[in-house]
């Protein structure tokens, strides 16, 4: 497992900043991260290739979904690595920590547990936004992408300032203050477009 420090983009800080572009679409853990999670899954129970990723599924709120393309190597280099042995049920195999899996688990738990810990509250900001949002392709089907393309334009606008001045900071943040005020009360608005 790499040993060390991860140096992936997990490792690199977004752990302490939620919404990071570190954590982008596509891969999200470096492979030692996710062979770090995967034995402290398998730390707390014995299990099949497919139920770690409906493990790390749930455990992420939907967020982080492997595919199975990612999550067999890990295992193979577990077994391989000795950290993990393998019991063969039928046409499926049935993974466990063996004692030096046991061993590395323990000395690493804290970070395996930062990363589980990230992965769950990623997960439920995702759930709340998609909660406050459902419905809105019902009303108008146009409105789904209208409003993701609003948040794809302020994300990029968000990135683009990054490095500024504190002067530019304090205006983006005058801005940002604004348009939640405007969003929360819907009643502002109408103010302002009957003047």
């Amino acid at each position: 497992m790499g040993g060390g420090r991860f140096g992936g983009r997990f490792g690199r800080g977004f752990g302490g900043d939620l919404g990071g572009e570190d954590f982008t679409r596509g891969r999200k853990l470096t492979a030692d991260e996710l062979q770090l999670v995967i034995l402290a899954l398998l730390a707390e129970a014995p299990a099949h290739g497919y139920e770690l990723i409906r493990r790390l599924e749930e455990r992420s709120g939907g967020f982080y979904k492997p595919s199975p393309g990612v999550i067999y190597p890990s295992l193979t280099y577990l077994e391989e690595a000795g950290l993990a042995a393998v019991t063969q049920e039928g046409n499926r195999k049935l993974y466990s920590l063996t004692e030096e899996g046991k061993a590395n688990h323990e000395t690493r738990s804290e970070e395996a547990a930062r990363i589980l810990d990230v992965l769950s509250r990623i997960g439920a900001r995702m759930a709340d936004v998609r909660e406050a949002f459902t419905g809105v392709n019902d009303l108008d089907p146009t409105l789904g992408q209208a409003f993701h393309d609003a948040r794809f334009a302020l994300k990029s606008a968000l990135k683009s300032r990054r490095g500024a001045g504190a002067d530019e900071l304090r205006r983006i943040v005058a801005i940002l203050n604004r348009a939640a005020a405007e969003i929360a009360n819907p009643a502002s608005d109408q103010k302002t477009s009957d003047e």
